[in-house]
């Protein structure tokens, strides 16, 4: 069914940036709007009641095929079974739940069952298992919920709006008027052919061309001229 109209639009339409459930001893927000708009986002209700914590894991260490530890992590113990889950696919590498506050019927989410704080930390054989069930569990939710399209997102990183620290890609089924956001919800101006879009290219490039595969040194250093 889809989400309700009105003076709601608006927050649902940013609710995916900050798709998941606070910490249970997460501070209170200060900004009023985003506390709103998470109150929307993704929210384990049974692991929240039983005292589990979506805390930040990379705290827990690397963080890099791990179990985040002291049961701080939601999607970690749902991947051992410890926390309950609607679990729609498994395989040796990831599995596939249904959010517990979807934005639509159907909103899932793609985890890794080892731990890794960010997609920048997940090894390319990992993401590689996750994208290529894509298109199948995609699918299979189109034709489950009735739609034509679905979005696809990951939330990479605090001011991404991550919330719970564990790799994650959201399938969310869009259908005509679910209230969310369009391609075009927000306006957009061309690219400029400018000095300054000519550095970005030279520096993104500068980065790849020193270190493509090290991914984590890669997002640490600064691109020169920026």
């Amino acid at each position: 069914m889809p989400p309700p109209s009105g003076s709601l639009a608006p927050e649902r339409r940013l609710a995916v940036l900050l798709s998941h459930f606070r910490p249970c001893h997460e501070a209170p927000r200060v900004t009023t709007r985003l506390a709103s708009v998470e109150r929307h986002g993704t929210a384990v209700a049974a692991e929240a009641e039983a005292g589990l914590a979506a805390s930040p894991c990379a705290a827990a260490g690397s963080g890099e095929g791990e179990s985040s530890g002291g049961g701080c992590c939601v999607f970690c113990n749902i991947a051992a079974g410890a926390a309950p889950a609607f679990k729609l696919y498994e395989d040796d590498v990831c599995l596939c739940i249904l959010d517990a506050k979807p934005l639509t019927t159907g909103h899932s989410l793609i985890i890794p069952k080892s731990h890794y704080p960010s997609l920048q930390t997940t090894p390319p054989t990992v993401l590689a298992a996750i994208c290529s069930k894509l298109p199948l569990l995609g699918a299979a939710i189109m034709k489950a919920t009735q739609c034509d399209a679905f979005n696809v997102l990951i939330n990479n990183g605090e001011k991404a709006g991550q919330v719970i620290f564990h790799t994650h890609v959201h399938i969310i089924p869009r259908s005509k008027d679910d209230n969310l956001w369009s391609s075009e919800t927000y306006s957009r101006s061309p690219i400029s052919h400018d000095q300054e879009t000519k550095n970005l290219v030279s520096s993104i490039k500068e980065v790849l061309s020193s270190s493509p595969e090290d991914y984590s040194a890669a997002t640490s250093s600064t691109p020169k001229g920026f």
